[in-house]
């Protein structure tokens, strides 16, 4: 049996990219998996890479900032540690294939000894991935657009969360990526009925600055009393975490609710009727966006709201189940939700529960496991 190594400087049980990877690679290959910690998936050997959690001294942070401005790119990228101990490590592995994911990881994944080759999972577009950030633009833009034309013409496969990021990498760099969606696992789940008079709105996710939770938050001031909200959020940062609890506390039909564990997202979301996410293009990567979230709420069942964002917005359009506001205004967003009547959101429900179907994991896997097969040649 082939082996494949799964590599990514992230928590291998709650990122859900890489978590899928792990399971579905598991029952046709022999799954090695490296990253900060255990994937909690039966059969897989894990390699516990130490993560990069213990505070820099300030000259140490000093010298990395200072090779970055220089451009000693290389330089850099060998010395952090968790590289180090990954070239350490995993030396002895020799994996038929080697599954890289996030562009951080690649150098380090075609240094190691592979007999197929190595395909990067790019995720999303590394060279504008926090550019809403003047830190990340001064020390890390360059550093990233030089590892994709140093690297990325060396993968034997990559893949990419949509289209749009796709077509991106092939303009800047020629490579070609093939689309691997973030949608969970298809689970048998029914809508949950609409109660009369009221409307139950969810948003899920990481409290991250550069997303704006803030507006959806807003929004609920131009929501007639049908509505409430409910945000389940991840600490990502938690000063702007306490912000965005201290605007919920104004708002007495705004909740900030406890989250649940990635696999059991689908179930919990099940009981609401609509899953909400107004992202305004603050970087490159929001604008193109085509999240995790967006596919948890159909397999939920819920009817979907959101703002123009092209891809979400694309296949809102084309499955029929939920509405598109006409730019990123909480009040726009607002005067459709108010237009909603029980009968439509019982409408987009079903529409969800008939896309649901089709936008799982099970139908996307196929892209991963076949490109593995045609290196290995085991197709």
């Amino acid at each position: 049996m082939h082996s494949v190594l799964i590599l990514s400087f992230s928590n291998l049980a709650s990122d859900p990219r890489v978590n899928r990877q792990i399971r579905t690679l598991a029952r046709n290959f022999r799954v090695l998996a490296a990253g900060y910690a255990h994937p909690q998936v039966d059969g897989v050997e894990y390699f516990a890479v130490p993560p990069p959690n213990v505070p820099r001294t300030i000259p140490g942070k000093a010298w990395a900032a200072l090779l970055l401005k220089l451009g000693r790119y290389e330089h850099y990228y060998w010395s952090r540690p968790e590289v180090r101990w990954c070239l350490s490590a995993l030396a002895a592995t020799r994996p038929s294939v080697i599954v890289a994911n996030d562009v951080g990881s690649l150098p380090v994944a075609l240094k190691l000894d592979s007999r197929f080759g190595v395909i990067l999972d790019a995720h999303e577009y590394a060279p504008r991935e926090l550019e809403d950030r003047i830190v990340w633009r001064l020390f890390f833009q360059r550093y990233n657009d030089y590892l994709c034309r140093g690297y990325l013409p060396k993968v034997a496969g990559m893949t990419t969360v949509c289209q749009s990021i796709a077509d991106a990498y092939r303009a800047s760099y020629g490579v070609a990526s093939e689309v691997l969606l973030n949608a969970p696992p298809y689970q048998d789940l029914r809508p949950s009925p609409v109660e009369a008079g009221r409307i139950r709105l969810v948003h899920h996710g990481g409290a991250m600055p550069s997303r704006k939770i803030e507006l959806m938050i807003e929004m609920m001031d131009y929501l007639d009393e049908r509505f409430d909200l409910d945000l389940m959020l991840v600490p990502t940062d938690a000063r702007y975490l306490e912000r965005l609890r201290s605007l919920a506390m104004r708002r007495p039909r705004v909740r900030l609710a406890p989250t649940v564990p990635m696999r059991e997202l689908p179930v919990h979301l099940n009981r609401y009727d609509i899953g909400l996410y107004l992202l305004p293009p603050t970087n490159f990567n929001n604008q193109l966006a085509l999240p995790n979230k967006f596919f948890d709420f159909v397999q939920a069942r819920l009817a979907v709201a959101i703002g123009p964002s092209p891809e979400m917005a694309h296949l809102v359009r084309q499955y029929g189940c939920g509405l598109v506001s006409g730019d990123f205004n909480p009040r726009s967003l607002a005067e459709q939700l108010n237009a909603l009547d029980r009968t439509r959101i019982e409408s987009y429900k079903q529409r969800s529960h008939a896309a649901a179907k089709v936008l799982c994991f099970e139908m996307n896997s196929a892209v991963l496991i076949e490109m593995i097969e045609r290196l290995t040649g085991s197709s």
